[in-house]
């Protein structure tokens, strides 16, 4: 079943399945750039890690949700299908203080490999003031901008700190916006191309620049999103009767109960 929304989806920023949108996000853009780059480039994947605080968030790699009426009822079995039997083991919570970020990395085919553009996709983390996500962040954006590598910012999550590099006081001067897709270019740090977003507008189609006199490439990222939607089967385990996680704005609220109970109609 096709997602509801013509453009991002807000039940997909709970935080719960964030990290999967996130992890299918990355994949596709990469997957979908190595079928439209010239010869001489590969979109490639990167990865960051740092050692979180004690008191974060912990969002799950995959989690599995029953989403069938005995799930709802709560009834559990040792072993799970009702007829394996154990003695009680002891229960302990496992959790990993290293929390891993991926990124997309446009690479020219030269000896030295050079990174020519970098793509971040934004997590909750890299908005969450004082965290040490956030820091680690900022200090690989601050890197990218003082070097000659272009940066392209995608930011699906309307919570959290202004985080991506074209400044936000400029943005609200020029109209309202949910969502934002910033482009730096390496040779031209004095503006940023940007794309801002209301909740009911088609995700646009943005440019990813190459080197020199190569002509940038662009990327649908509404298709994209579809195809993460479908692939991460979301519309099995989101209750379009429920609010969204994340709160909507008041004057936000009126338009997704109309277009979902359309869309509820039309199932």
């Amino acid at each position: 079943m096709p997602c509801p929304f013509p453009g991002m989806d807000p039940y997909l920023e709970d935080p719960q399945l964030w990290p999967s949108v996130h992890h299918l996000l990355i994949s596709q853009i990469g997957t979908t750039l190595n079928r439209l780059l010239p010869p001489g480039y590969v979109a490639a994947f990167g990865e960051r890690v740092f050692v979180a605080g004690p008191d974060r968030d912990i969002y799950p790699d995959v989690f599995v949700k029953d989403v069938s009426e005995a799930g709802d009822r709560a009834s559990f079995s040792r072993g799970g299908t009702g007829t394996a039997v154990s003695d009680p083991p002891w229960v302990v919570a496992v959790t990993s203080d290293e929390v891993v970020e991926s990124f997309v990395e446009i690479r020219a085919l030269t000896e030295d490999q050079q990174v020519v553009t970098t793509i971040e996709v934004l997590s909750p983390r890299n908005k969450t003031a004082g965290s040490e996500g956030r820091q680690l962040y900022r200090r690989k954006q601050r890197e990218v901008l003082a070097s000659s590598t272009h940066l392209l910012e995608i930011d699906l999550l309307r919570s959290g700190q202004h985080t991506v590099a074209a400044p936000r006081e400029a943005l609200l001067r020029r109209g309202p916006y949910h969502y934002l897709v910033s482009l730096s270019r390496g040779n031209q740090r004095h503006a940023c191309e940007v794309w801002g977003i209301p909740l009911s507008s088609r995700l646009p189609r943005i440019l990813v620049p190459l080197s020199g006199s190569d002509p940038d490439v662009t990327l649908d990222l509404q298709t994209v999103f579809w195809q993460v939607y479908e692939a991460g089967a979301f519309e099995r385990v989101i209750d379009y009767d429920q609010p969204p996680t994340v709160p909507l704005a008041k004057a936000d609220a009126p338009w997704v109960e109309e277009l979902l109970r359309g869309s509820g109609d039309r199932r």
